[in-house]
């Protein structure tokens, strides 16, 4: 396993092409913009080493016998699923932020499945390939991004009519040493900070989409891969001097799109080649697994709950009752989320390839609150913060001998409370709930893993409404349904 540091030395060895403010970014690890996020990966890799958490952050591999790091781990057991719950709560309350290593597990896990699958309903070799792949990024602890979702053009139009045809990535020519594509993949989280991009289907596909159901892997600097970053709110305080005006000055994440410009891929490296029919198979499996990987934003609600007890306190409001209510809801909500992602894995069975994978409809369902319960937690954190929490002067007029007398002397609390202490954790509940950061809390979960939608249809799919019906005609004594 790598330490954080080797980490971001093997960062530093990459040569990815990014552009972020209409320019390409020399030094992508040291970008300040940048820097938070990787921060966030590289406290993975750190939490891994030490010993308190190894049981959580590390897994024995099924291929090799040795100890790695849970986040290149295929689940072999009930208890792997439960631990990987566990592992994104703890990493979401030590970084406060979309920490990007899920995706790639996921990705991982989804064509365990599939791979193994697809070899047989038709003899081929992609579950060879496929391990062969995993081993690699076992042995080198590799961050991977899972690359799924594309910018998809006219919705209402199946990949093969679209007018422009590169709006879903797709194969443009077939080589005897490989395949060639073209397209790109949007809203990619950490993508930047990762040594090796997955990409998968986004549908489920049609005979005539046959060029579009690929799967394949690559290093992440791969010729023709193309980053450009996107914008998120208040993003431009990280360029700032001081501490105070990012909320977070420690972790973040970040977004990009993804552009395949003509990108070849090695045969060795592809796991799905117009196998259209297993596409949907792969979304839904990826899509599960990701659902259930939404255990971070209980962690991340863990630290907007301590950020509101201890905003209450500071400006000595903690006895009120409403205030006591409302961390009461706020902590609620935030369990009962927690119970959705461990009931999921607590459900999950055994694929025939020897994957654990997660109750499908648990997940939903849990993904279904995830898009609800954080806008609520952070609505209830708003209302206990208070104004000042948005109209708050920057933290140079805190400092500025014309100003700071005054801020210090009308923005104190509780006297025994140091007014920047004050600024501090409002501005974390800004950025938490407004900031950067609101874009892996809030955003991330509403969209994050497919729209609301996406689950609700999941949810019709696999609830079983027949045994619900004969459980109450049984009951009631409709004969004729007996």
């Amino acid at each position: 396993m790598m330490t954080a540091g080797q980490y971001e030395q093997s960062l530093k060895r990459l040569n990815l092409k990014v552009y972020m403010f209409g320019k390409r970014v020399d030094n992508v690890v040291d970008d300040p913009i940048i820097r938070p996020s990787m921060n966030a990966v590289a406290k993975t890799y750190e939490m891994a080493m030490r010993p308190e958490y190894e049981d959580i952050m590390t897994a024995t591999s099924h291929i090799t016998g040795q100890r790695i790091n849970r986040f290149t781990h295929i689940h072999q057991n009930i208890d792997d699923l439960v631990k990987k719950s566990k592992m994104g709560r703890l990493l979401g309350r030590a970084t406060g932020c979309c920490f990007q290593r899920c995706v790639g597990m996921d990705a991982l896990n989804a064509l365990s499945i599939v791979t193994y699958d697809i070899d047989q309903k038709h003899g081929t070799s992609y579950c060879k390939r496929f391990i062969d792949y995993l081993t690699y990024v076992q042995e080198n602890d590799l961050t991977c991004d899972g690359a799924m979702t594309d910018p998809k053009g006219n919705r209402g139009l199946p990949p093969h009519k679209q007018t422009d045809p590169d709006m879903f990535l797709h194969v443009v020519e077939e080589r005897a040493d490989g395949i060639v594509v073209r397209g790109a993949k949007a809203h990619q989280t950490g993508a930047v900070n990762s040594q090796e991009v997955i990409v998968m289907p986004t549908i489920a596909m049609r005979a005539e989409d046959k060029d579009y159901a690929v799967s394949f892997a690559l290093p992440s600097d791969a010729e023709g891969i193309i980053y450009i970053m996107g914008r998120q709110s208040c993003d431009t305080r990280k360029l700032e001097a001081g501490q105070l005006d990012r909320g977070n000055p420690f972790f973040g994440g970040h977004e990009a799109l993804v552009v395949f410009d003509n990108v070849f891929v090695p045969w060795e490296r592809v796991f799905m080649y117009k196998e259209y029919e297993f596409a949907g198979s792969l979304v839904e499996n990826f899509a599960a697994y990701h659902r259930q990987s939404y255990a971070c934003k209980v962690g991340v609600g863990d630290v907007l709950i301590g950020a509101a007890q201890t905003v209450a306190e500071y400006n000595g409001v903690e006895r009120a009752s409403h205030v006591k209510d409302k961390i009461i809801e706020m902590n609620h909500l935030n369990e009962t989320l927690y119970c959705g992602c461990i009931s999921c894995a607590s459900e999950g069975h055994k694929e025939p390839s020897g994957t654990y994978a997660v109750d499908k409809l648990l997940a939903n369902v849990h993904k279904q609150n995830v898009t609800r319960f954080p806008y609520e937690i952070a609505r209830l954190a708003q209302d206990i913060a208070g104004g000042l929490m948005v109209t708050m002067p920057a933290e140079d007029d805190f400092k500025a001998p014309a100003t700071a007398k005054w801020l210090e002397k009308y923005y104190a609390g509780d006297c025994d409370v140091p007014t920047m202490n004050r600024m501090r954790i409002l501005r974390l509940i800004e950025n938490l709930t407004l900031g950067t950061a609101a874009v892996g809390y809030l955003t991330e979960s509403m969209h994050g893993a497919g729209s609301p939608q996406a689950q609700r249809i999941m949810i019709s799919r696999l609830v079983n409404l027949a045994e619900k019906k004969r459980a109450a005609q049984k009951l009631s004594g409709i004969e004729d349904f007996l």
